[in-house]
C-alpha cells in the first residue's frame, strides 16, 4: 500500500469514527492511529530513496548524454577533417561539417533537456505526494487535538456521563488526556 492509499485509509477511519454523544467529536482507535501513522512515517525513507533513484538516474542519463554528444561532435569534426583533405571539395566540406556538428549540439541539447524535464516531472509528482502526506498528518493531528479539547471542555462544564478531570499530558504536542472521576 502507498502513502497515499494509507492516509486516505486513515481519514477514512476518522470519518468513519463513532461520535460522541452531544459534541461534534467522534471517538477514535488513538493506538492504531499512532500505528498507521508511524507506519507512514517509516514509509517516507523509501520514498526518498527513491527520489535519490530518479537524482542518480538523472545523472547517469546526463553523464551520458554528453559522452553520446561529445563522440557526436568528434565523429562530426573526424569527418569534417577526411572532407578538408580533399581539395576539389573543401567548401562544401566545411558546411556540411559546421552543419553536422551544429546537428550534433542541437540534439545534445535537445536530449538534455529531455532528460532534465523528465527528471523534473518526476521531483514535481514526489513532492506533491510529500505534500499531500503532510497535509494529511496535519490535519489529522488537529481535528485529534480538537476532540481532545471538546472532551475537556464538556468534562469541565459538568456535560457528557459524568464528572472528569483533564490533565496535560505532554504540553509539546497539546494532547490532553480525560480520566472519569
Amino acid at each position: 500500500m502507498d502513502v497515499l492509499e494509507e492516509i486516505e485509509a486513515i481519514m477514512e477511519e476518522i470519518r468513519n469514527a463513532k461520535n460522541v454523544p452531544l459534541s461534534a467529536s467522534a471517538m477514535v482507535n488513538r493506538q492504531e492511529l499512532l500505528e498507521k501513522l508511524e507506519a507512514i512515517r517509516q514509509s517516507a525513507p523509501d520514498d526518498l530513496k527513491q527520489a535519490r533513484w530518479v537524482m542518480r538516474d538523472r545523472e547517469d542519463l546526463l553523464s551520458r548524454t554528453q559522452a553520446e554528444a561529445e563522440k557526436i561532435v568528434a565523429e562530426a569534426s573526424a569527418e569534417r577533417d577526411r572532407l578538408l583533405a580533399r581539395t576539389e571539395i573543401v567548401a562544401a566540406a566545411n558546411r556540411e561539417a559546421d552543419k553536422i556538428i551544429e546537428e550534433a549540439k542541437g540534439r545534445a541539447r535537445e536530449i538534455r533537456m529531455e532528460a532534465e524535464d523528465y527528471v523534473d516531472t518526476k521531483l514535481a509528482n514526489f513532492e506533491v505526494v510529500l505534500q499531500k502526506t503532510l497535509a494529511a498528518v496535519t490535519k489529522g493531528r488537529e481535528s485529534l487535538r480538537g476532540r481532545m479539547d471538546d472532551l475537556a471542555a464538556a468534562a469541565e462544564d459538568g456535560q457528557d456521563e459524568g464528572p472528569f478531570d483533564a490533565e496535560a499530558v505532554e504540553e509539546s504536542t497539546g494532547s490532553v488526556r480525560i480520566r472519569k472521576t
